[in-house]
């Protein structure tokens, strides 16, 4: 393998599940058509987000995974259409629930699962309220020749996790997005600051790293949020390729994931590490002055 393309779909959900699938749908056949052999769907996508506000109701729409129609739905398209899909979805286990994502391959398998790890709780993204700590690791899978690692959203913000992805052998990190404005903060955006982290993180490992964020307004009783969009894909030294503004659509990038293992070697920066020294991070409270 050599070039690969990569596709974020940025969208703006409605009230109606069936038409944000059907918009999905419609971004991916579009991917596909011009050329992308990965896409990449926004954080679940086919609501409104719920977690503006706490509302029993929503448990109801958990998907169990596999055997729901919607995984069936896109295996289908992928098979069809000769192309891999990042999936983000509500998972319901027996008496959990779960911010998830799965990878479906281009030949329509469904390759495993991705539990977010890192749950926000803030303002208007009440996650907590909706989700149990992800407890299925860090997840990397196998495209072929592309290892693709995936984390969600608020889990773009630590750097421990990325780097873990590349550990195992990611050549491309992806974040399914939903975030916008602060419901509690009207004056702060975040945009940049949100960016840079990632960027960030695809400097650091050598490692092109792709977001897909959700776009348009939605309000709950108790917030509104403006969801920026500004998906976008970088390259192996944090570079963007392509970003996005805030219109619904699909947005291609081709990367070289050989190119990348070959920069990941050459540069030493993982040959040089020092795990040795870095017990400090899996304290829960590390005490001052031992570093």
């Amino acid at each position: 393998m050599s070039r690969f393309v990569v596709s974020v779909i940025q969208m703006a959900m409605s009230a109606r599940e069936s038409e944000n699938i059907e918009q999905a749908v419609s971004l991916v056949e579009e991917a596909a058509q011009q050329g992308a052999e990965l896409a990449v769907l926004p954080e679940l996508f086919t609501s409104l987000y719920f977690c503006q506000e706490q509302d029993a109701n929503w448990f109801a729409s958990a998907r169990r995974f596999p055997g729901d129609p919607l995984f069936e739905l896109f295996q289908a398209l992928a098979r069809r259409r000769r192309i891999a899909i990042v999936l983000s979805f509500f998972e319901r286990q027996a008496t959990n629930y779960f911010n998830s994502a799965t990878v479906v391959d281009h030949t329509g398998t469904l390759l495993g699962r991705y539990r977010k790890s890192h749950i926000p709780d803030s303002p208007g993204y009440l996650e907590k309220y909706y989700f149990t700590p992800g407890n299925t690791g860090f997840q990397v899978f196998d495209l072929g020749g592309l290892h693709v690692g995936v984390g969600i959203c608020w889990d773009q913000w630590f750097p421990e996790q990325a780097r873990a992805l590349v550990l195992a052998g990611a050549d491309l990190v992806v974040y399914p997005t939903a975030i916008g404005s602060e419901p509690s903060d009207p004056d702060l955006d975040s945009r940049d600051h949100w960016r840079r982290v990632m960027v960030g993180h695809a400097a650091a490992n050598l490692v092109p790293v792709a977001a897909a964020n959700r776009v348009g307004i939605e309000s709950s009783s108790t917030s509104t949020i403006q969801f920026y969009g500004s998906s976008f894909i970088t390259d192996t030294r944090g570079g963007l390729l392509i970003s996005a503004d805030t219109k619904s659509g699909v947005y291609l990038a081709s990367i070289d994931p050989e190119l990348a293992r070959r920069e990941r070697d050459s540069w030493g920066i993982f040959r040089d590490r020092r795990p040795d020294l870095y017990g400090s991070l899996s304290d829960t409270f590390p005490i001052a002055g031992t570093f």
